[in-house]
């Protein structure tokens, strides 16, 4: 029997409807928290049309069908990307038909774009269900950008429906930053990455859902550490992207950090609506750009502001050319998309403060919540 989860963004929607009531279900708990995701009774047979816009992404479990979409794709020229940290081999037929393999996870995409349709077929649930999730987001994300949406590099929390936006490189604290923030009765919006776009009243904030990797020693600092080995022990299971290492560590209470053989630390990794399940924050579903944050975390160092926080950087944008770990390679997102000139003007002219923040997470706590008051009041 079909089931759907209908999944709403502002003026996007995508429809994910499976055989596997697994996989609408991943779905619903991937974007409830953040993005207006329903279970609903399935619109429509696999081979129909969706009403009311939007876009229909059907997912299953079906070797048959994957082994033909193999076979399309090996008997065709196609290009090989990287895509979600996985090798994808993407062949574009005559018509517009987009044909994709992820031969490792025994993955097969055909998206269709005169019909705004995507099929996703594996041959097991778990990676089916995490590929919908993934492109349902994807698929949301081209409708938002033909909307005027942007995408920054930020993560976000919000108090009264304003938006404290933090902004860094890798490793400068966005996420040590809406954590403790969070911790301090904050919304979390992002952890990561926002969609935003000018409007008449300001600058709109909308959630990107996605897993979140926190590292072991802020959980520990934060007294959250505990609480989430309860939960794994008690069998919970965490995001697939998490390493085994790190879940082997939760098991034997160590805390100690584990890095790969690249030198990237190993965290634990959790679904959106774990976020309140197991770390007990809120998270917000749209907010209005209110201060700009600049964090960096210094091991030794007193937690301070520094002066002159930096101007935005082209990497605090994503786009086509900075996108590193979801290439449009459906082609989702518009040709051309909107100018960024007036969202940098407008986030240019909004308060901001750069700080320097330690592992003392209870100095870091303080420090935050007072200069984050100030700037929400100004």
């Amino acid at each position: 029997m079909l089931s759907a989860t209908r999944i709403h963004a502002d003026e996007a929607t995508v429809t994910v409807v499976s055989d596997t009531k697994d996989i609408t279900d991943w779905a619903l708990r991937y974007f409830g928290g953040w993005w207006n995701a329903t279970a609903e009774a399935a619109p429509v047979a696999p081979g129909g049309s969706i009403a009311e816009g939007g876009a229909l992404l059907l997912a299953d479990v079906d070797m048959d069908r994957l082994a033909d979409i193999e076979t399309l794709v090996g008997d065709y020229e196609h290009d090989e990307v990287d895509y979600a940290n996985a090798r994808t081999l993407v062949a574009r037929h005559e018509g517009g038909a987009i044909y994709a393999i992820q031969p490792a996870e025994r993955l097969a995409y055909h998206y269709d774009p005169a019909t705004s349709r995507l099929v996703i077929v594996g041959a097991h649930t778990e990676p089916v269900a995490v590929a919908a999730s993934r492109l349902a987001r994807e698929l949301i994300r081209g409708q938002l950008l033909r909307a005027g949406f942007h995408i920054l590099h930020a993560s976000c929390v919000v108090r009264d429906g304003r938006a404290l936006l933090t902004f860094g490189h890798k490793g400068a604290g966005k996420t040590t930053t809406a954590l403790l923030l969070a911790r301090e009765g904050y919304e979390l919006l992002a952890n990561d990455r926002v969609f935003v776009r000018p409007e008449d009243e300001g600058l709109r904030i909308l959630p990107w859902p996605s897993a979140a990797a926190i590292g072991f020693g802020l959980l520990e600092s934060t007294g959250l550490y505990e609480p989430l080995r309860a939960r794994v022990l008690d069998g919970e299971q965490m995001h697939p992207t998490q390493d085994q290492r790190v879940t082997d560590a939760l098991h034997a209470g160590s805390t100690k950090p584990i890095w790969n053989a690249k030198g990237k630390e190993l965290k634990p990794q959790f679904f959106p609506d774990q976020l309140s399940s197991i770390l007990g924050m809120t998270l917000a579903p749209q907010a209005r750009a209110t201060a700009l944050l600049f964090p960096r975390v210094a091991k030794d160092a007193e937690p301070q502001l520094v002066p002159a926080p930096r101007a935005l950087e082209e990497e605090d944008f994503f786009t086509s050319k900075t996108e590193d770990r979801y290439p449009d390679i459906f082609r989702l997102a518009p040709d051309k998309a909107a100018p960024a000139t007036d969202l940098a003007d407008r986030l240019a002219l909004l308060p901001r403060r750069a700080l320097v923040l330690t592992h003392d997470s209870r100095a870091s706590t303080e420090l935050l919540a007072k200069t984050a008051e100030g700037l929400l009041s100004e």
